[in-house]
């Protein structure tokens, strides 16, 4: 068994950028930052904050959430799982880019603290799954749960 799941807690660095593929498929990309406080060892050593910039790509009915509600700023909350892909550049390198594909979404902060437009952040909170989505009440559910879950009934978890 494997898992592959990521949950981070950042701000945002810049605008996010949305496109729509064919069949009118949206797609965001942005990044967020995540820092971990600094610290002074007992023997007086200090070791500086470190910023993690981690690359998010979020689909269909989320990116359109992201469209509407998240700006440079914003706090987010967000579950995913990591992705690597490969490309060559115009030089013929090849080059790799590690990205997070959100499955979830929440909008974090004091409403005031939220460039966005005015939504209450707590209560901004979407799932993605790679299924068909529908959307109730800013969570979006898959609509054929069987097949998100592999239809495999023969699990030996315990759980």
């Amino acid at each position: 068994m494997s898992v592959n799941k990521v949950i981070l807690i950042g701000n945002v660095g810049k605008d996010p950028e949305i496109r729509y593929l064919d069949n009118n498929v949206a797609v965001a990309n942005f990044s967020i930052a995540t820092t971990e406080r600094g610290f002074t060892t007992r023997d007086g050593q200090t070791v500086p904050e470190r910023t993690e910039w981690h690359n998010i790509v979020a689909w269909r009915g989320l990116a359109q959430i992201v469209e509407k509600y998240v700006k440079k700023g914003t706090q987010l909350f967000i579950e995913g799982k990591i992705r690597t892909r490969s490309y060559d550049d115009k030089d013929g390198n090849k080059r790799y880019v590690t990205e997070v594909y959100a499955d979830n979404l929440q909008l974090l902060g004091k409403k005031t603290d939220n460039p966005a437009t005015g939504v209450e952040p707590s209560t901004t909170s979407v799932t993605q799954q790679p299924s068909q989505v529908q959307q109730t009440n800013n969570t979006a559910t898959p609509q054929n749960e069987d097949n998100f879950l592999g239809g495999d009934d023969t699990d030996d978890l315990p759980f």
